[in-house]
């Protein structure tokens, strides 16, 4: 995780988001180690009771979204691999270049071998089923500010010579209000295992994301295993309307984060807090769910999933 700072879009109200990053922190460091990436390590330090499953890196970034800007691993020959896509700030919209600059800065620390891939890509665009699926969206990877000399079959055999996937299952449907990645798979869709996938539904069709999340729907319907069967679907709802000064945040449950025995559930003291939950209890009845409170985190127009990155214990931090 990368801890909010001062120079940071965080700055107007870095007390609570840096409360916010504590408690996914403490809850991550739990079920397993902690990688801290900070401009400051003695400062951020401070917000821990313990070192305990926590390491600190000084590092300083442009932003906080770790998901995005990190290295994202695969298996390749039986053994794993960093793979050091670009990273642009989704496609030019903020200066990214430290951000860009991380999984560089981070390859000494790393146990695995790190490869740079030319190809503008965020790890909350992809989603896997572990068993050589991808889900993800072409408002995301076909948009012309990513990969504009890509057409969808140069993108599609990259993807899948990169990744290591063997068929790619393209949503053309679905998006949230105050989003700026152009419909990242994680607030949208997620596999929870290889055959089921949990999204996010909405039932009222005053809300203006209605029509887009029903056709989301449809086309996760249709969408067919190799055995022919369908996927499993389980849908999580949509949170009431909210604002922060005057823009409609990107609020979505689907951000949440599966963990070494837990589920971290994004919350927004919203109504449909409590289903969520309880959807989340009944899909991963081996795990523990752990709600925190991430209302800060959408005013940056992102969630919890989206300010974390899994990724093999570096060797510097393995018997620390």
């Amino acid at each position: 995780m990368i801890f909010p700072h001062a120079h940071s879009d965080w700055a107007p109200y870095l007390d609570e988001a840096c409360e916010t990053f504590t408690n996914i922190i403490d809850a991550v460091r739990r079920f397993e180690p902690c990688v801290v990436v900070c401009d400051d390590i003695a400062r951020v330090s401070g917000y821990f009771a313990d070192t305990h499953n926590l390491h600190f890196v000084h590092y300083r970034t442009d932003d906080t979204w770790a998901r995005d800007c990190s290295a994202i691993t695969v298996i390749e020959e039986g053994k794993g691999k960093l793979l050091d896509f670009t990273f642009t700030g989704w496609g030019g919209k903020f200066d990214a270049s430290r951000d860009n600059g991380l999984s560089r800065f981070m390859a000494p620390y790393n146990t695995l071998p790190t490869q740079t891939i030319d190809l503008i890509l965020e790890g909350g665009a992809l989603e896997s089923n572990g068993e050589g699926v991808l889900l993800t969206t072409a408002e995301c990877l076909l948009n012309p500010n990513r990969n504009a000399h890509l057409d969808k079959a140069a993108t599609e055999a990259l993807l899948k010579k990169t990744l290591h996937v063997s068929e790619i299952l393209w949503l053309s449907h679905g998006y949230l209000a105050g989003d700026d990645t152009d419909s990242h798979i994680d607030t949208l869709a997620r596999f929870i295992d290889p055959q089921t996938i949990m999204y996010i539904t909405c039932n009222d069709p005053k809300d203006e994301h209605y029509e887009a999340l029903k056709a989301m729907e449809a086309q996760l319907q249709s969408f067919r295993q190799n055995s022919g069967e369908p996927y499993r679907l389980i849908a999580l709802p949509m949170t009431e309307a909210i604002f922060f000064e005057d823009e409609r945040l990107p609020a979505t449950y689907a951000n949440f984060l599966i963990l070494n025995g837990a589920v971290l559930l994004p919350i927004y003291n919203d109504p449909h807090d409590e289903e969520a939950i309880a959807t989340c209890k009944a899909a991963f009845p081996l795990r523990e769910i752990v709600p925190i409170d991430c209302s800060v985190l959408i005013r940056q127009h992102g969630s919890l999933h989206c300010v974390t990155m899994h990724f093999p214990l570096p060797a510097a931090f393995a018997t620390s």
